[in-house]
């Protein structure tokens, strides 16, 4: 018998049934990233952060800003992929650098997290479309966990149908977004109202306030901006993952900061930024602004089409963590396997039921908060796990190398730990919470993995 070391992950592919399928392509690298970044985020977070800062220069800089920390991860992630590319997201990265027991963390609160996501989206989707569908007003949760279960249903036939899906639904939530955007610019502001609501005229503050309220304002810039990894959770599936993982997530950084440039120039077209602070739902004000009464539909149609690409992207990466996880004898051998079509069954069942579960019992909304502390958290033990494979294999063949090291992966993970302490400073509760829950996850761990010896 072979005793591995602790430190590392356990390989188990050869007694696995059942692999991933080799056949998807850059454009579905790029869909599942845009599918996964570009939700509710872009629609409410403007007036969030025009509320920090009423100032068009330092509105649009801030986005600006999101994006370079979207892009400095890449970058530097980008490179770890490239060396030996995994399905599952950070664990395999972290598992292969820092050991077992760190990947089991990453995995663990990455899926909570993704399968929280994914549950409150669909919740998000049903409210938006009860208003077109009258039958299933009152019955939101019995919609949203519909729209899951199709999802779960068109996946289980393969990854490929998968891949079709995907690519189709960010397609159209990309066109859906810029028609918005390009309509906002091409008519500008409306007559305004002859009896216009009055609402205290915002200021910019100044000195430490103006670096605080910066701060908060990049915290929901961030946040907006995440899901930009989505390509790292398809690395054994994707045909050249070594050139395909980085440029993907690179180019699709760059996409989305294109496209949330264009719409918030084209909010700032329609609204004054002294009236887009603190509104909760800008983009709704610009299309009753630009169509009147139609803009509802319109602006409903635009999210229900958004929100089903976030769903499919977040099912599909959500089913990839328990899989890699189980096949680095993390999680139970049962959990590494994948049908004919590609689909790691089981791991895709207990990512439904999970986010099935959170619809039932209306938690989804308190697992995100609580482990939205740790998803930046992630990132920085990844970017740290960078450091220490530079340092542990120096001279190992790197098919894609982070340009402007090691500055560009310092910048990723101060930028990170500076995200850190403006989080647990402003939700200091949650950020506790967060924190006793990768304590206890410790006896979690060696409970499963004496069940996957």
């Amino acid at each position: 018998m072979t005793v591995e070391p602790e430190g590392a992950p356990r390989q188990t592919h050869a007694r696995a049934s059942g692999r991933l399928l080799r056949v998807l392509g850059p454009l579905f690298g790029l869909a599942v990233l845009v599918g996964n970044a570009i939700g509710m985020g872009i629609l409410r977070t403007p007036g969030e952060i025009a509320a920090q800062v009423p100032s068009v220069p330092w509105f649009m800089a801030v986005w600006i800003a999101g994006a370079g920390y979207a892009l400095l991860g890449a970058l530097t992630l980008g490179e770890l992929a490239a060396m030996r590319p995994r399905s599952g997201g950070l664990s395999p990265l972290v598992g292969d650098v820092l050991g077992r027991y760190p990947a089991f963390v990453v995995g663990w609160t990455d899926w909570l997290a993704t399968s929280g996501s994914m549950a409150a989206v669909a919740i998000v989707l049903a409210e938006y479309a009860v208003p077109l569908l009258p039958a299933f007003r009152g019955q939101e949760a019995l919609l949203a966990t519909a729209t899951i279960l199709a999802f779960t249903l068109l996946q289980w036939r393969g990854i490929r149908i998968g891949d079709r899906t995907q690519r189709a639904t960010s397609l159209l939530k990309a066109v859906s977004l810029v028609g918005l955007a390009l309509v906002g610019l091409a008519v500008g502001a409306p007559e305004p109202p002859a009896t216009p609501a009055p609402r205290p005229a915002a200021t910019l503050p100044t000195g430490f306030a103006l670096a605080a309220a910066l701060m908060v304002a990049l915290q929901s810039a961030i946040y907006t901006y995440d899901g930009w990894s989505g390509p790292l959770y398809f690395g054994e599936e994707l045909r050249d993952p070594a050139r395909d993982i980085p440029r993907t997530m690179i180019g699709g950084v760059l996409l989305i900061m294109a496209i949330y440039l264009l719409l918030n120039a084209a909010f700032l077209a329609v609204i004054p930024i002294a009236q887009m602070a603190g509104d909760p739902f800008v983009a709704a004000t610009t299309a009753r602004r630009l169509v009147g009464d139609a803009g509802d539909t319109v602006l409903r149609l635009a999210v229900i089409v958004s929100l089903l690409a976030s769903v499919n992207a977040l099912l599909l990466m959500a089913s990839r963590i328990p899989y890699a996880m189980s096949r680095d004898g993390l999680l139970p051998a049962a959990l590494g396997r994948a049908n004919r079509g590609g689909t790691p069954l089981l791991a895709l069942l207990s990512s439904t039921a999970l986010g099935l579960a959170l619809i039932a019992t209306n938690t989804f909304d308190r697992v995100i908060a609580l482990l939205a502390f740790l998803f930046v958290a992630n990132y920085a033990l990844t970017f740290v796990a960078w450091f220490v494979r530079r340092r542990q294999e120096p001279r190992a063949t790197r098919p894609f190398r982070t340009p402007g090291q090691p500055i560009v992966p310092a910048l990723a993970l101060l930028g990170s730990l500076a995200f850190l302490v403006v989080a647990f400073a402003g939700d200091t509760r949650n950020s506790l919470v967060a924190l006793c829950l990768v304590a206890a996850s410790w006896p979690v761990h060696r409970l499963s993995r004496r069940r996957s010896d």
